[in-house]
Parts: C-alpha cells; structure tokens; sequence
C-alpha cells in the first residue's frame, strides 16, 4: 500500500501568508512603453508572460482576488505596455504583467517594438525575481512558447511554466499535456522543474500559484 506524503508546512505556510497578503491591498502602479517608465527597482518583481489569448489577465484577476485588476479584453494582444501592480501596504513587491505574444496579425514594426521592451527588461531588471510562462491547457507549448523559454534562458530569468484553462478539456488529455510541458521544461536551464496546473473559472492551483508568487518574491 502506498503512503500518503505529508504536505509541506513550508508550502502551506507560503500560501496562508499569500492569502493575507493578497487580500489586503494589490494597485495598479502604471503601464510602461519604455524602460525609461518603469517604477524605481525598490521591490522584487514577478513577471507574467503568455501568448496574447491565454488567460492572463484572468489568472491576474483571479490571483489577487479581484474581478478586474488586469483587464481583459476580446481582443489578444491589446496590451503593449509593461503594467505594474504593487502588492501590500508597505509595497512586498509588485506583479507586472508583461504584453501579450503571438498575435499573428500584428505588424512587424509592433513585433519588433514588443521583443525590444521584453527582452531589455528580462536583461536588464535586476530585482525581477522570477517569470511565470503562461501555456494554454488546450494545446500545450508552441512554437513561439518556445521562442519565449530560449530568451528567458539566455537571459538567465528563471521561469516556471503555468497550464491555464485547464478545466477546458477531458482529464485524459490534460494529464498528456502535462506530460508534455514538463518534458518541455526540463530541456530549459531556467526553467523550474514542475510546472503548475491552474483554472481561474474553478480556481484550481490558484492558492498553490500565490504561495509560489510569494516565495519567489522572498527568493525562494
């Protein structure tokens, strides 16, 4: 018979501060264009990265316990800014929350603009922490998902991967979807080892998720 692993009290711990935490204050700061607007780096930073429809703005939304702190919108890939949110009073750190990629119809000179602002502050922000690399439950790690892991590596951001929607399809299928991205996570240096499985719709992984936030935050 197999035993029972207890949970780690660390873990437990983490999400229970995260809980108080995030309910209490959490406000936007500003949305940047350029790194000449960013805020001053006094606080750790969490960034949230994801192609332009994958429920970022939801699992945003459903992190901090509010229905509208990010917005969403029916149109991907609206967000071209950097946009800031300090959590706590006194500021803990701040979540920012990166624009949107893959958009497919987007002209080449808004492409080229996006990969400038992202991969200049992935270099060169020094208390940004750790990425969340949000994948769509429904189809797993793309192409250009990829694209995305190979800069967070080359510049040295450690990243774990996040399965949104992942109420969206049968249980069999996300049990092969999971095994796909953790297969692809452990190709990428910077990447953390287990990725985690979300819904905002049912709030599945989210107290586990804000827990993560919060120990990455601190270093952990």
């Amino acid at each position: 018979m197999s035993e029972t692993l207890p949970e780690d009290p660390g873990k437990a711990l983490f999400e229970e501060r995260a809980r108080k935490l995030f309910s209490g204050p959490v406000n936007f700061v500003l949305s940047a264009p350029k790194l000449e607007f960013l805020p001053e780096p006094t606080v750790p930073e969490i960034a949230f990265a994801g192609r332009s429809n994958v429920g970022k703005s939801s699992l945003l939304n459903a992190l901090t316990g509010r229905k509208a702190i990010a917005r969403t919108s029916v149109t991907p890939g609206r967000t071209q800014e950097l946009n800031y949110f300090d959590v706590g009073d006194p500021v803990q750190f701040r979540l920012v929350d990166m624009p949107g990629y893959g958009f497919a119809k987007a002209p080449p000179a808004v492409v080229k603009k996006w990969r400038y602002l992202v991969n200049d502050y992935l270099r060169g922000r020094v208390v940004l922490k750790r990425c969340l690399l949000l994948i769509d439950a429904r189809h797993g790690p793309k192409p250009v998902d990829s694209e995305i892991m190979e800069m967070l590596d080359t510049a040295g951001v450690s990243y774990r991967l996040v399965l949104t929607k992942a109420d969206k399809i049968k249980a069999s299928e996300l049990a092969k979807t999971i095994a796909m991205t953790e297969a692809v996570a452990r190709k990428h240096a910077s990447a953390f080892p287990e990725i985690a499985v979300t819904s905002s719709d049912k709030g599945m992984g989210i107290e586990e998720l804000r827990g993560f936030v919060l120990q990455s935050a601190e270093g952990g």
